[in-house]
């Protein structure tokens, strides 16, 4: 019991700066409309002396890392069997094959471009799939490296402000080709890339395809796990080769190929599907998923120094914007074969 004490006493001041972060992010994002992942980064980055105060460290370190992981699992609560089913096959051939070649252009343009495949992958992760929210899962599957946190940053910062443009453009677009309800929300789920987006996109165009886009959209999410598990077998595959080069005779921990955060994921998304929990735990699960995800990001955004995001270049930008552009092409030409 003391043992726990002293843990808890040395992670709360950083847990309560983190919490002040995410409330304040939650309030303006709720009264200016913004992206609240937005919000809670910039003030973060506000605070960002707080990451040099051996107070606040230790607690801020564990809500981006440890609370991160606990958002992550708790995505697994959105989705369900029955909505995959709801979407029909071809349907969701549609979605993993989008998503996929995302990442995988991301992966080779990154290589292309200079950049590790580590950054393809999570670039394309968080265009392909859920915005912000993927874009933290799939770091968190990543090793430490004093990069990390700077990269996800920026990912974060592009994936959200091209999701709000989405928002906006993308209904306009949709009625301009003269899309059908069913089509519309297809193309709004399939291509824009933050959860809240989605829904604000597609029912500001009716129910009907708000309802279309929202089932897309939570099938793209449910790609997190063959995701995590790539991003996974990649650390696997450099701890192996750093082991290799180090030549070591010390005996060695290899990274496990899934998570724990991304098996908890998956016993959720089963559990919800077999026994369909109470909506109001369901409810309850999405709330504090989004509250670890927003806490998560405000630390994150402590932790990192605005020089560091202003030094990428535009390499970076341009991988983002293509890869955008390339997920609505391919969605809306795959959605033209298969109305003929």
């Amino acid at each position: 019991m003391s043992a726990l004490y002293a843990r808890c006493a040395t992670l709360w001041p950083g847990l309560a700066m983190a919490a002040v972060v995410a409330v304040a992010a939650q309030f303006l994002a709720e009264h200016y409309g913004a992206p609240v992942m937005l919000f809670a980064l910039l003030l973060g980055m506000a605070v960002n002396f707080l990451s040099d105060d051996n107070r606040c460290k230790p607690g801020i370190e564990f809500v981006a890392r440890q609370v991160l992981r606990w958002g992550v699992a708790l995505l697994g609560l959105k989705i369900t069997t029955d909505q995959v089913q709801a979407l029909g096959w071809p349907s969701v051939l549609m979605v993993v094959l989008t998503v996929s070649l995302t990442i995988v252009l991301g992966i080779v343009v990154a290589k292309w471009m200079g950049f590790k495949p580590f950054f393809g992958l999570l670039s394309g992760g968080s265009v392909g799939i859920c915005g912000a929210s993927a874009a933290m899962a799939i770091a968190a599957a990543f090793p430490n490296h004093p990069q990390k946190d700077r990269a996800t940053l920026f990912v974060v910062i592009s994936v959200s402000t091209l999701s709000t443009a989405a928002m906006v453009l993308y209904p306009m677009l949709v009625r301009g080709l003269g899309l059908d309800p069913q089509q519309a929300g297809f193309f709004l789920g399939g291509t824009i890339h933050d959860v809240a987006q989605v829904v604000g996109a597609g029912y500001s165009m009716g129910q009907a395809t708000g309802d279309a886009a929202t089932v897309v959209k939570l099938m793209r999410v449910a790609m997190l796990v063959p995701v995590i598990m790539v991003a996974a077998w990649m650390t696997r595959a450099a701890h192996a080769r750093t082991t290799n080069a180090a030549a070591s005779d010390a005996p060695v921990s290899r990274p496990p190929l899934l998570p724990w955060f991304a098996v908890v994921f998956v016993v959720l998304v089963l559990t919800n599907s077999l026994l369909h929990l109470p909506d109001r735990l369901v409810d309850a699960g999405h709330a504090l998923s989004r509250a670890f995800l927003v806490a998560a990001m405000a630390a994150i955004g402590i932790k990192t120094h605005l020089k560091d995001i202003l030094s990428v270049g535009w390499k970076p930008v341009a991988l983002m914007v293509l890869e955008t552009l390339f997920l609505a092409t391919l969605v809306y030409l795959l959605l033209l074969n298969q109305a003929r």
